[in-house]
């Protein structure tokens, strides 16, 4: 069997090592993790049938970070997500843009290669959701997240009342009616307190949750005014998706805000925490 050698030319290995290099380079951009680009962790939040009580509770307690984040222009894989050195294992997190007040859902994993500038590193797909401009640093808040069921709605009762009683009728009596007038032993009913508009604490509410469906955020707001709370219903939108926010407050000192807290925490929402709004 006869082979025929062809010699190669050198602009041709010229144009094969250039695209090797253009290859390595955007390979550079991602994060060393074992995850899989469309792992869960790094999808936002799902709304299944078979989910429909879920609702995602913020977790600082497993991982809150808030410091600089750099995209450094060019275009990542594996969608959204932000790496960091101090991170151990991946997590599912909720990313806040502090200077423009936008979020997005995405995934956080460990950053082995260190580069200059801030350690936040942050993909291309997170800064087109955050507003954020290649090369230019912008301060970040990012909490780890949490599934949890919530609790279905409960009907309210109907109570079956007893037939009506059949009053016989009677004349009435010529006389003029009396009417009672009022004695300045009445009591007039105390004004319900209304919430303060304004306070002067960093953070003067209280988190209890975020709902990816309205009706359960409505419904636990419903139960937070039944005792006495003021519970308030933020939809925000990301990645063409709409979450609601339930927050309580404005507390108006911080001796309020703590007393809010812990009747929070009563109800059974321990995971909730201070917030700006």
């Amino acid at each position: 069997m006869a082979f025929e050698f062809r010699r190669v030319s050198r602009p041709a290995i010229w144009l094969a090592m250039t695209v090797s290099a253009v290859a390595l380079a955007a390979c550079e951009n991602l994060p060393s993790f074992g995850a899989a680009a469309d792992d869960e962790a790094a999808a936002p939040i799902v709304t299944p049938a078979d989910a429909a009580n879920a609702r995602d509770i913020e977790a600082p307690e497993v991982f809150n970070l808030t410091e600089a984040g750099l995209w450094d222009g060019r275009p990542s894989l594996g969608g959204v997500w932000v790496a960091h050195p101090s991170v151990t294992d991946p997590e599912r997190v909720i990313i806040r843009n502090t200077s423009n007040g936008r979020f997005v859902i995405g995934a956080l994993f460990r950053r082995e290669r260190e580069n200059p500038g801030p350690a936040l590193q942050v993909s291309s797909d997170a800064a087109e959701e955050l507003g954020m401009l290649a090369g230019s640093p912008a301060q970040l808040n990012v909490v780890a997240l949490r599934r949890e069921e919530a609790p279905a709605p409960t009907e309210t009762a109907i109570t079956d009342f007893d037939a009506p009683e059949v009053i016989a009728a009677e004349p009435l009596d010529d006389a003029p009616v009396a009417v009672a007038a009022a004695t300045p032993d009445a009591v007039a009913p105390a004004p319900v307190a209304q919430p303060a508009a304004t306070s002067t604490l960093d953070k003067p509410f209280i988190q209890i949750g975020i709902f990816s469906i309205e009706e359960n955020a409505n419904n636990t707001a419903t139960a937070l005014r039944g005792d006495g709370l003021s519970a308030n219903v933020i939809a925000q939108e990301s990645q063409t998706k709409t979450f609601y926010r339930v927050t309580v407050g404005p507390a108006p000192t911080a001796a309020d805000r703590s007393a809010v807290l812990d009747k929070v925490k009563a109800l059974g929402f321990n995971d909730a925490y201070a917030v700006t709004n």
